[in-house]
């Protein structure tokens, strides 16, 4: 690998830690402390000219890892939170999609690199840069025979014809919509537009998936669809974020939906705003999670007047000590969607528990905890043949 091209994509990579990505979709996670987040970044590593690997989650366990990287930090859009944005001062570089294709697939048969996600900033319109994506995935695949884990970005503006392409190449497309609607948009990334150039290629991608045989896609199935929200910034609230959530989860099917916390970049017009606090994106993975996987709805849910979610209350424990606290359930009777209300359970353990039950009833807490499920949380929201659980676990 010639060294003067690693380090022009190891300066790409480095630019390109903002996308969040993460090949599987985790349940909903147990409350953290205000110092972490439900998405715990990846571990990452790095050697000399190396781009930086990141170590993503993989479905079914184990770990992935990953090259994030970007074809261009050339961008002639201006959006105001970014690091790419045109007019900032900083050094610009750009791989071709062969020479991308090439490093990328050295560092696959090198073992550094499993899988790649690739986006870029966009020079001469989005249409363009997208063919530039898929040019690059194209060689990947057919030239330098990768049949590995591919993450394609969507150009804002891409055709229809484009998606179909990405899709037919990729394990996931994704787009990043940054904003909830489009006022707080045009706050954010004033030249582009909600509707026609982001919402419209998750559509698309939605209807491709439903209507048309996926003969013609890698390993003859569809990829998965994901997005990313920045979250801060804009005085987008997070119930206005969940709204869109919900739809995208209900109506196009998107495995994930991440949320980024704004961070300031220097030499934009946000430089001088507050970063986002953590907990923040936490209390919106929680209640992401909930609504894709554990039946909740937005009404489930507490906001306050300015319609963000408390802080200092993990949702689905919020909603338990209201609703359960006195009306505890039966842990022999409950059904699924019942199961997946109580705290420290969710799909995983609820199946577990539904499975013991046509064997035998459960009898005791120990028995839940065989199950993997935290009784610390699981305890005083529940009864075992009609009576209230020993709150001590360490005891059974």
């Amino acid at each position: 690998m010639a060294a003067e091209s690693l380090t022009v994509l190891k300066n790409l990579a480095d630019l390109s830690q903002f996308e969040q990505e993460d090949p599987a979709a985790p349940g909903c996670p147990l409350p953290v402390s205000s110092s972490k987040t439900a998405d715990t970044p990846p571990a990452r590593s790095s050697t000399g000219s190396i781009p930086e690997i990141f170590h993503a989650k993989k479905s079914g366990g184990g770990e992935i890892r990953l090259l994030k990287t970007v074809l261009s930090s050339a961008c002639e859009r201006n959006c105001n939170y970014c690091a790419f944005r045109a007019g900032r001062d900083f050094h610009r570089e750009t791989l071709k999609p062969d020479g991308m294709a090439k490093l990328f697939s050295q560092l696959n048969q090198s073992g550094i690199a499993e899988g790649l996600f690739l986006s870029s900033g966009i020079v001469g319109g989005g249409i363009r840069t997208q063919d530039k994506i898929l040019d690059t995935a194209d060689i990947l695949r057919f030239k330098h025979g990768y049949n590995g884990y591919l993450h394609l970005k969507l150009m804002p503006g891409a055709e229809k014809d484009q998606v179909l392409r990405a899709m037919q190449l990729a394990n996931r497309v994704s787009i990043n919509l940054e904003a909830p609607n489009p006022v707080r948009l045009q706050k954010l990334a004033p030249l582009k537009t909600f509707a026609e150039e982001l919402l419209k290629p998750l559509q698309w991608a939605d209807e491709i998936r439903r209507t048309l045989n996926p003969l013609s896609a890698f390993n003859l199935r569809w990829p998965s669809l994901a997005t990313q929200f920045v979250v801060g910034g804009v005085d987008e609230t997070d119930l206005e974020l969940l709204q869109l959530t919900q739809y995208l989860h209900s109506k196009l099917s998107l495995t994930r939906v991440y949320f980024s916390p704004f961070k300031p970049v220097r030499d934009t017009p946000f430089e001088n705003l507050p970063p986002e606090n953590l907990l923040r994106q936490v209390r919106l993975y929680q209640a992401a999670f909930l609504l894709r996987d554990y039946g909740y709805s937005l009404e489930d849910f507490h906001y306050s007047s300015s319609g963000q979610l408390p802080l200092d209350a993990d949702p689905k424990m919020a909603w338990a000590r209201e609703h359960l606290s006195e009306n505890p359930l039966e842990i022999n009777t409950a059904d699924r969607i019942q199961l997946l209300r109580i705290p420290g359970i969710g799909p995983v353990s609820a199946k577990r528990i539904l499975q013991s039950r046509r064997q035998h009833p459960i009898k005791e807490a120990g028995t839940l905890r065989a199950f993997g499920i935290p009784l610390e949380r699981t305890l005083p929201f529940i009864l075992i043949n009609g009576k209230r659980p020993d709150r001590q676990p360490q005891l059974l």
